[in-house]
């Protein structure tokens, strides 16, 4: 039995690839930040170590002197910290 190649060497894309065309995605500083202290808040909710609360404080306390973090956000992990020294 002989079975039909679904695509053959005679066709030729209808549309080419450019990079120079494609913009590369780069994230602003609150966002990489975010998303670091989003992963050391995770670590510290789910590992509950001393070193991961002082990552996690250390992290958002100098992304919060550079202004990549709002006042509520730092509200938000402290209150997460204060939450869990509380239930321990």
């Amino acid at each position: 039995m002989l079975v039909q190649p679904l695509i053959s060497d005679s066709h030729e894309a209808t549309t080419r690839h450019d990079p120079r065309t494609h913009a590369r995605f780069t994230p602003s500083r609150r966002t990489v930040a975010t998303a670091i202290i989003g992963a050391a808040l995770i670590g510290y909710l789910v590992h509950k170590t001393p070193d991961a609360r002082d990552r996690l404080t250390n992290l958002a306390t100098l992304a919060h002197s550079q202004g990549d973090l709002t006042a509520v956000d730092a509200q938000v992990i402290t209150q997460v910290l204060a939450r869990q020294s509380v239930s321990n």
